[in-house]
Formats: structure tokens, C-alpha cells, sequence
């Protein structure tokens, strides 16, 4: 009887969408998705759903939080901005509203999310977290378990992203400092930080962002500063540098571009070591296509790190209960310590493949543009390290290729019947 069952929840021509199993004390509930599975509700989750819907084929969006976008949602800054012009950040099929600004708010961003779910009539299942999710060889099926329930597909998508859980350093002595330890998820404004020292651990855009909060609200922050790094300008002659970099790349090959980038951002923001900042050998293009390391884009932070305002320390040896010593012998006094050290993947914890994904980062092992696809129906969306446009082109070509195998599997429907 339950081989039969098991059969059952595996066919994709029978006609229950839903079977539950006879014994709810041992057995999950199983359900049958006759499309894909998307694992994660953000920007990369909610794509991929339009972009198949468009094509006319159904799925299902299983989101461990109660929301969408629950990184923008709970774990971002109030002043934080898109980075780029909206154009390069835009989800496909829908464009930002005409009135909002080139770099929108966070409110703003939120406020396009919900329209672009709304708009598609997406509609995830919230509160259901994934535990593991197998491909399993006797069914030729995935099955995707959350507590309570299994879901049963073909294709299993997987958009949790590459921020999907906090990565917290562990620093000698850590236990033993007075003030706050936060992570920048953690983070709102700085409010509650006037006048007090606070020494923000990493300098990426969000490091060099909450600075300037900290600049802004009457703190007195220092940022740490462990590895060269490329800052440029985020606009250049009234233009995105990113706007720029893309056309610029048309034409000549990305060293090239590269030596344009950097001699025109020493032009407008002098020469970056003098601070504390020193360049890598590399250019910021090709530094990011290989290891994937995005190039600071300034928004004022400079200028305060220039006049002072913003003081920058090498690595960290070790803490004292107020007192931060770092690896060059200084000792500084600190009130609260941010920690600007960005998320990981966390698809290891809970995929059983090591096909697509490595183990090791939880990233696929393939470089962009190839890590989109693996096999037996599993696919990556929003792990190509190039952001919101990134994860837009790989949702495109999901929705394309998992189409294409729809539509031939409907046509065999058509023949049996």
C-alpha cells in the first residue's frame, strides 16, 4: 500500500496535487508541485517565479520567514541605498517607477518588491524553512522537506542567495570586551552612538556606509582595513562608473577599462594609499570576474577618512575588556564594536547535492555565466556575485530552460490521454 502511495505522489499525470500520508505521527505531508520548487522569497526567488510564470509554467516559493525579502526587511540599514542606478538593479518584466530616484531607498526598493509580487500574483509559502531537500535516484524526483512537509518536484530552484546567514569573526579576548559586539545586520542607524568610539571590522561598501552614518549621528567611528582594497567613484562626469564600465566593455577588453577606472578615480579621489587604502595589483574588473570582490563605490566616506573624522586601523591581534589592540601594537579605547564582515550561503546546511554546490563556500563550482544549471533539475539563481543584475539574468535563463522541458513534458501528458 505505501509503495503504491510513494508511486502515487511521484507521478506527474495523476490528478491529486496533494496526498497526505496515512500516518501523521511518522510520515510528513507530501505534496506533489507539478512545477518548480524556488527556495527563497527575495529578489532572486521572486524573479525566477515571474519569469517562469510568464512562460506559463506554475511554482512554488517556500521562504523560512514570514515575508518577502527578509534580508532587505530586517537586516539592513536605514540609509542604505541601492548602490547602482535602478535601471541595472530592475527585476525582469518590471521596471522601477519612473519617479523613484537613480539610486532608490531602501523603503523604495521594498516598496518595487511588493508590487513586483503583487503584480505577478506570487505568492510564497512563509514560515517554512527548509531542512534538507535530496534528489532521489529510484523516483527520479526531489524531494524537499520542511517540518511537517515533503514536497515532491522535478526542478528544484535554489535562490537563498549569498547572504543567507551572518558571518561573525572570532577575535581574542572577544568574550571579555564591555561594550556591544553587533553584526551589521544588527544595525539600524546611529542613533544611540553619539559620541561614543566605535570601531567598524570591514571595509566593503557596508563598512564604509555605516561610517558615515556613525560620521553623521556624532559618533567618532574607526574602520579596520586588513586587505587592499579598490574604492572609485560612484558616479564619473555625472555618470554611473558602473553605467560607464559596462559600455566601456563593449569596446575594449577589461584590462584596458581597467586602467581608464582607476586613472580617472586617482584623478577625482587622489591616491587611496596616502589613507590607508592600498590597491590591489589587480584591476577592480578583473579582481571582481575572478574572485568575485566588488570594488567600494564612494559615497562620501573618503572625505571623512581625509579630514580625520573616520581614523583607519590595520587587523585586529586581540580585545581587553574597553581596549582594541591591534596587529601593527597600537592600543585604542572603544566603546562598541560593528562588524561589517558581511554573509555567507548556507546551502550546504541543507542540500544534499555536491554536484552544483561546493561544500566548502556553498557557491556553485562552476564560474559566471555557467553556475545557473546543474543536473537532474537543479538550478542556482543569485550566487553569480554580481547582485541584483546577476540574479535577473540567471532568473531569465531558468524560467527559459526549465520552459523548454515543460512544455515537451505536456506534450507527452497530451499523447497519453
Amino acid at each position: 500500500m505505501e509503495e503504491v502511495e510513494f508511486k502515487k505522489v511521484h507521478d506527474p499525470y495523476l490528478q491529486p496535487k496533494m496526498i497526505t500520508s496515512t500516518n501523521s505521527d511518522s510520515l510528513p505531508r507530501r505534496v506533489w508541485v507539478p512545477g518548480p520548487v524556488i527556495v527563497g522569497a527575495g529578489p532572486s526567488g521572486l524573479a525566477t517565479a515571474a519569469c517562469l510564470k510568464n512562460h506559463g509554467v506554475p511554482a512554488m516559493i517556500l521562504e523560512q520567514a514570514n515575508c518577502i525579502a527578509s534580508l532587505w526587511q530586517f537586516k539592513t540599514y536605514d540609509r542604505l541605498r541601492l548602490h547602482l542606478p535602478k535601471q541595472f538593479c530592475q527585476l525582469p518584466l518590471m521596471s522601477f517607477p519612473v519617479d523613484f530616484p537613480t539610486y532608490p531607498t531602501k523603503e523604495q526598493f521594498l516598496s518595487y518588491l511588493e508590487s513586483y509580487a503583487k503584480n505577478f500574483e506570487l505568492k510564497p509559502v512563509f514560515n517554512a524553512t527548509v531542512l534538507s531537500a535530496e534528489y532521489d535516484d529510484g523516483c527520479r524526483f526531489w524531494r524537499v522537506k520542511t517540518k511537517g512537509t515533503e514536497y515532491v518536484c522535478q526542478w528544484l530552484i535554489v535562490a537563498t542567495g549569498e547572504n543567507a546567514v551572518e558571518v561573525v569573526p572570532r577575535f581574542e579576548g572577544m568574550d571579555e570586551f564591555n561594550g556591544p559586539i553587533v553584526h551589521t545586520s544588527s544595525y539600524k542607524s546611529g542613533e544611540g552612538f553619539q559620541n561614543k568610539r566605535v570601531l567598524v571590522v570591514g571595509c566593503g561598501n557596508s563598512g564604509m556606509e555605516v561610517c558615515l552614518d556613525l560620521c553623521n549621528s556624532n559618533a567618532f567611528p574607526s574602520l579596520i582595513v586588513r586587505d587592499s582594497l579598490h574604492v572609485l567613484p560612484q558616479e564619473m562626469f555625472g555618470i554611473s562608473t558602473f553605467g560607464i564600465s559596462m559600455w566601456l566593455l563593449k569596446w575594449f577588453p577589461v584590462r584596458i577599462v581597467d586602467q581608464l577606472l582607476l586613472f580617472i578615480s586617482r584623478c577625482m579621489l587622489g591616491d587611496t594609499s596616502l589613507l590607508g587604502l592600498t590597491r590591489p595589483k589587480l584591476g577592480p574588473l578583473e579582481l571582481k570576474g575572478i574572485s568575485g570582490k566588488t570594488p567600494v563605490l564612494d559615497v562620501g566616506t573618503l572625505a571623512k577618512i581625509r579630514s580625520g573624522d573616520i581614523k583607519v586601523y590595520p587587523a585586529i591581534k586581540r580585545l581587553e575588556c574597553n581596549i582594541v589592540e591591534f596587529v601593527d601594537g597600537r592600543k585604542e579605547k572603544f566603546d562598541a564594536i560593528i562588524l561589517a564582515t558581511g554573509y555567507r550561503s548556507n546551502v550546504p546546511t541543507w542540500l544534499k547535492d555536491t554536484n552544483l554546490f561546493s561544500k566548502k563556500d556553498g557557491f556553485p563550482k562552476k564560474k559566471y555565466p555557467e553556475g545557473w544549471k546543474g543536473e537532474r533539475g537543479l538550478y542556482a539563481v543569485g550566487f553569480t556575485k554580481r547582485g541584483l543584475f546577476g540574479a535577473s539574468m540567471d532568473a531569465s535563463r531558468v524560467a527559459k530552460d526549465i520552459s523548454r522541458q515543460y512544455s515537451d513534458g505536456k506534450c507527452v501528458c497530451l499523447q497519453r490521454t
